[in-house]
């Protein structure tokens, strides 16, 4: 059906492409289910989120012809060898929130960030108040695809809710920088102030000796203390960090640390050290996560304005707030450039706003493409911080086979000429780009891609994955 919306995103679109501007629209929302999207987008296929996990799907890595989607309940593997026909090869049962999830090697981790009775995969909720309860990450042995093993657990303060793999330069053991917060006088092993983030050791040739290592305090001064205020006007209070992404070639690291963002120096992947620090008492409510351009020289970070439940990308927020924020290292500090935010309104009963993305490998162009929840899945050329620019997008009507502000792409990332997306409700989506200004990203192959431990890509067109 040709929807006036539709007319409306498709005149955007090519307006995007020609260079001009798209503003932001207050058109007709699109039907429950229906797709919207850009003419340089083509929607490959949809895979249903399998039937053993019964929760939302969350956080996605790849390595070869796979890809690993998280899920509240679990995770999933699929065969991505062609992308038109990408499969379930497995599924493991093994609630707990909100398996974050990378993969190095023949091991996936998993971070749980809900406190559960005992770290097994048959684990109930219990209070983090009791002093038996667990939360941290889990270890997977992932050798065979169709039979992943639970092989080691290691509890860490206040759990895990993401993670990072920084490896180290030997080739022998990979760190793993636990972001956690949510603090509580009345949590035994969550106490305030937490001002740290937990770093495990994993030795590669007996990861079942894997442990906590370092707890390094990254804000000795209590950091941003917050502005008090309900949503959509209070500011988050830095409490250790929500999301950290390593660029582990270059030795730097990036945290979105609810009131704040930072740079890190991590040649020393054991004692991280912060050189440079952001805060926006205007705009940003919560620091959500963050992303390196190519050279290392700029940084965009994405304020999850409402916690991922709201309704935020319509008139009454506007265009600052619940978006991006972008910024150019400058002598090794940051400074700010510009927001963007998507320019399609949504509906109040859309939760919608800024979260998790990757670059697409264009060489000269820096281009990210971006989850929205329910707002879709977007692609900006932020090559010029101070002006970045939508060229490609795609989305479907609010989602009613949940409740409402309850649905979206949790995450949205490039891999091997195709983008992913991980969609709560209704499974794993495969797109194609097709754009002159981001061609050369088809030449770029990658062995594996943890978004949280950024590659490069090098002029040769082959990228670098650790």
């Amino acid at each position: 059906m040709f929807t006036p919306r539709r007319a409306v995103v498709l005149l955007a679109a090519v307006l995007a492409m020609t260079g001009t501007s798209v503003s932001a629209q207050a058109a007709d929302i699109p039907a429950p289910g229906e797709i919207v999207m850009s003419p340089n987008i083509e929607h490959v296929t949809n895979v249903p989120k399998p039937e053993a996990l019964t929760d939302i799907n969350t956080d996605i890595a790849f390595q070869g012809n796979y890809a690993y989607v998280g899920n509240y309940s679990g995770f999933s593997i699929y065969d991505i060898k062609d992308p038109k026909r990408t499969s379930v090869v497995s599924s493991v049962v093994c609630p707990g929130s909100q398996m974050d999830l990378s993969v190095y090697g023949d091991l996936l981790i998993g971070s749980v960030d809900s406190s559960r009775n005992n770290d097994s995969c048959s684990s109930t909720s219990q209070p983090a108040s009791v002093k038996e309860s667990w939360e941290g990450i889990r270890i997977f042995d992932v050798s065979d695809k169709r039979n992943p093993k639970y092989i080691k657990s290691v509890e860490t303060n206040c759990g895990s809710h993401t993670h990072t793999l920084v490896p180290d330069k030997r080739g022998k053991n990979v760190y793993v920088y636990i972001s956690s917060y949510g603090p509580n006088d009345a949590f035994p092993d969550c106490k305030t102030p937490h001002d740290l983030i937990s770093i495990v050791k994993i030795p590669l040739r007996n990861p079942t000796e894997a442990s906590v290592v370092a707890t390094p305090v990254l804000f000795p001064d209590g950091g941003f203390p917050g502005v008090p205020g309900s949503y959509p006007d209070g500011k988050s209070a830095t409490a250790g960090c929500h999301d950290i992404t390593a660029y582990p070639e270059k030795g730097i690291a990036a945290g979105a640390c609810m009131g704040e963002g930072v740079l890190l120096d991590i040649r020393n992947p054991e004692q991280p050290r912060v050189t440079a620090t952001a805060r926006d008492e205007t705009n940003f409510a919560f620091w959500h996560s963050a992303t390196f351009n190519n050279d290392g020289t700029k940084v965009i970070f994405t304020d999850e304005l409402g916690g991922g439940g709201r309704a935020t990308c319509n008139e009454a927020i506007g265009p600052n707030r619940g978006a991006n924020a972008y910024y150019d290292i400058v002598r090794g500090q940051l400074q700010f450039r510009s927001y963007f935010k998507i320019p399609r309104h949504q509906a109040d009963t859309e939760n919608c706003v800024a979260h998790n993305g990757s670059l697409i490998p264009v060489k000269g162009r820096d281009i990210m493409v971006q989850a929205w929840y329910q707002g879709g899945i977007s692609v900006v050329d932020f090559t010029d911080t101070a002006n970045p620019q939508e060229i490609a997008y795609f989305e479907r009507g609010p989602d009613n086979t949940a409740p409402a502000l309850s649905g979206g792409f949790w995450s949205a990332y490039y891999y091997n000429g195709y983008i992913y997306g991980s969609d709560f409700n209704l499974g794993f989506d495969v797109l194609k780009i097709n754009d002159r200004r981001t061609k050369g990203a088809d030449k770029v192959k990658m062995d594996s891609l943890n978004v949280q431990s950024q590659p490069s890509y090098n002029d040769r067109g082959r990228g670098h994955d650790h």
